[in-house]
């Protein structure tokens, strides 16, 4: 059991490095969506950007999520709203978006 215990630590180590490397990714792929949002959907309401932008990420894959970090370091493209669209295109999105916008005009 005392041979157990190093690699149970060092998996809860990993498993820490892992959602911290998440989170930054998650982050920095927020900013590319918003930006995206803002500059490219002009029909998407100012106070809808966080929101939305919460959509698109929550409903991204964790690939599409890398993609946009990346897009956030290098700058917004077409690829980046080429993505943004077919992430809003998912029924899953389409949901999440109608509530944020129900939420924001009850709010």
């Amino acid at each position: 059991m005392m041979r157990a215990l190093p690699f149970v630590l060092a998996l809860g180590a990993c498993a820490e490095a892992t959602q911290a490397v998440d989170e930054v990714a998650r982050r920095s792929a927020k900013a590319a969506v918003a930006e995206t949002l803002t500059t490219r959907f002009p029909a998407v309401p100012k106070q809808a950007v966080t929101p939305f932008t919460d959509c698109v990420i929550d409903n991204a894959t964790a690939r599409e999520i890398g993609e946009f970090a990346k897009d956030a370091v290098i700058g917004v493209s077409e690829t980046t709203v080429a993505l943004v669209t077919s992430v809003l295109q998912r029924p899953e999105t389409q949901t999440c978006v109608t509530r944020a916008g129900l939420t924001l005009l009850t709010a």
